[in-house]
């Protein structure tokens, strides 16, 4: 493979993830301005974000069996012609039925972009590089985080109609769209086809592994997601210094990747992941429970930091759990945090609609004490030191 295809395909894989992490990120800056478009309450009208969220899980699952069938850029070309009709949906109709449906059309969309990402990056590069470029990846999908709630907010501040934020969300599909006319894909086989394979027990590391995958995501975006209607409505900030808020958790979330890609060389990744487990939850507890609203901005800054490299470590650890990296078990850990995203608004919109936007921060702090138990379980279990991957 020639280095300008080997480039062009890995900054698909940064832009797949930068795509995901904006649709799913700028959900809670402009959920009131929909809710008040559609004239529905606000915990109800989170329920529909449920779309964009099976979207994605449905893609993701699926896309471990397309991938060998239909072939990457004809994946990819597809779903810039149905990023173009969902967006186009979104502008020109009033109805609710509409908005679900190109809700979950996007979801499909970014779903078999960040599958494909994924993969490319699993199949492009080996050990300690493939770890630190999957960590690499993951920080585009903060680096969205961060710029598409400033975006929004500017944008919502300015009386624009909420549409005009997946307009622009839009523009990266675009980039996706170029780079994938213009390099070739590598042509994949089915693992069944290839003679003198022998399957490898996964074992129960796996299972805490995906649970804790599973968890993290359905926290994280539980608690970023509500965070904007927290600060606006409990704490009296305005929509711009809430965007501001979920911005800088998200820069922080992005520094912190960048510094531990490096970092993590140095340690032993379930235990580093254990520590940071529970720093998060600390940090989490003394966001929900604080009443400074000054001091919100430095809390969350530290939890984006600190919680960084938990999804990429959850997902490294489960590759190293066999001999042979296996993409099957690689996918189906991120479909169990897909599985979490798809349950955001299905889990926090009742609690919501009952206890409030507080409520539902304090069952994201619960389920990243969930993250921090698997990661102990995982301790007496796991296989990546006996082989030999202590340093990856």
């Amino acid at each position: 493979m020639t280095n300008r295809n080997r480039l062009g395909l890995t900054w698909i894989s940064y832009f797949s993830y930068a795509l995901t992490g904006a649709l799913v990120i700028v959900t809670g800056m402009v959920l009131d301005n929909i809710a008040q478009y559609f004239q529905r309450p606000i915990s109800e009208m989170s329920n529909t974000f449920t779309f964009l969220n099976a979207g994605i899980l449905v893609s993701v699952f699926l896309n471990a069996w397309l991938m060998v069938i239909v072939p990457l850029k004809r994946q990819l070309i597809f779903g810039f012609v149905l990023m173009i009709l969902a967006v186009a949906g979104l502008m020109t109709s009033h109805d609710l039925t509409v908005f679900s449906l190109c809700m979950f059309v996007l979801g499909v969309v970014s779903g078999i972009t960040m599958s494909i990402g994924t993969f490319l990056i699993t199949h492009l590069y080996d050990g300690r590089q493939r770890g630190a470029r999957l960590l690499f990846t993951d920080s585009f999908f903060s680096m969205a985080g961060t710029i598409f709630p400033i975006i929004a907010g500017i944008l919502l501040a300015r009386a624009l109609p909420w549409y005009w934020v997946y307009a622009c969300i839009g523009v990266i599909y675009l980039a996706i769209f170029v780079l994938t006319l213009c390099i070739e894909f590598p042509v994949l086989k089915s693992e069944a086809a290839k003679p003198g394979v022998e399957k490898e027990k996964w074992g129960v590391g796996v299972l805490f592994l995906s649970i804790a995958a599973l968890c993290y995501i359905l926290g994280q975006l539980g608690f970023i997601s509500w965070v904007p209607e927290y600060a606006t409505k409990s704490m009296g900030m305005d929509i711009a210094a809430a965007g501001q808020l979920v911005g800088n958790f998200w820069t922080a979330y992005m520094v912190g990747m960048w510094v531990f890609s490096f970092v993590l060389r140095f340690f032993d990744l379930q235990r580093i992941l254990m520590v940071l487990a529970a720093l998060a939850t600390g940090l989490m507890y003394w966001f929900v429970t604080s009443n400074d609203a000054s001091m919100l901005h430095w809390i969350i800054m530290t939890l984006g930091f600190s919680s960084s490299a938990i999804y990429t470590t959850i997902i490294t650890l489960g590759s190293l759990q066999t001999k042979v990296s296996s993409p099957k078990l690689v996918n189906f850990i991120l479909t169990c945090g897909t599985v979490g995203t798809m349950l955001t608004f299905v889990v926090t919109g009742p609690i919501v609609a009952k206890g409030g936007a507080h409520a539902a921060l304090s069952t994201a702090n619960g389920l990243y004490a969930v993250v921090f138990v698997m990661c102990v379980l995982l301790g007496f279990v796991t296989k990546h030191r006996q082989h030999g991957h202590v340093t990856h």
